[in-house]
């Protein structure tokens, strides 16, 4: 019996059928059945594993090797805090210190009612924003205890639903564009990738966006 649901495994072929090998599809497909589950249980990577022709051992290896993708459960939003020097000279240990406190968890760790993971993050990229907070790989900005109770607080009432999917999601819009097969070469590649950049720019579609792992939307 099939973990995947039938929506995954059907956007799974389509992921496949993008690329020339179809092992190049591993890490897309792993997105999407992480938006399934919230992480990647043993029994999607088994399928993973099946559908893109490599051993389930090699699918586990390449998870792991990825921070957004988690091979053990996490909560519904997973909150990510800078503690890089702009921001831990902005403050940033003190609000994980705030964060632990308020939440009862320690860095790592899933509040009881499996709602929030808390972890504490590289460099954010949003130096300007220190100290940076992120949600399910969505900036939230600066942050003082203060603001951080109130996104709590939002996030529980579902007052960001529409900003902050649950985790997993990392992109909302289906990728329907991969490699041209190798018979094209590189020329039809490129003819292949002008087509669509004009199709999409005259029709407004935006469907060159990812949703499996090119950028958070």
């Amino acid at each position: 019996m099939s973990h995947l649901s039938a929506q995954v495994r059907e956007h799974a072929q389509r992921l496949v059928e993008l690329y020339p090998d179809r092992r190049s599809a591993l890490l897309p497909i792993c997105h999407i059945a992480q938006a399934q589950d919230g992480w990647l249980r043993p029994e999607a990577m088994e399928e993973i594993a099946e559908l893109v022709g490599v051993s389930p051992a090699e699918v586990l290896g390449t998870a792991s090797f990825y921070d957004m993708l988690y091979t053990e459960p996490v909560g519904r939003y997973v909150v990510a805090i800078c503690t890089n020097i702009a921001c831990m000279l902005d403050g940033a240990y003190e609000l994980i210190e705030h964060a632990m406190a308020m939440r009862g968890v320690g860095l790592g760790g899933t509040t009881p009612d499996g709602l929030f993971t808390l972890e504490e993050a590289e460099c954010l990229a949003g130096c300007d924003m220190a100290p940076c907070v992120q949600v399910n790989h969505r900036y939230v900005g600066k942050l003082d205890p203060e603001g951080f109770d109130v996104l709590v607080d939002d996030l529980r009432a579902g007052r960001k639903e529409l900003d902050i999917p649950a985790h997993g999601v990392l992109c909302r819009v289906e990728r329907e564009v991969g490699l041209a097969t190798r018979a094209m070469g590189h020329a039809g590649v490129a003819e292949a990738s002008k087509a669509q950049i004009g199709q999409g720019s005259t029709q407004g579609t935006g469907r060159n966006h990812l949703e499996d792992g090119s950028g958070a939307n």
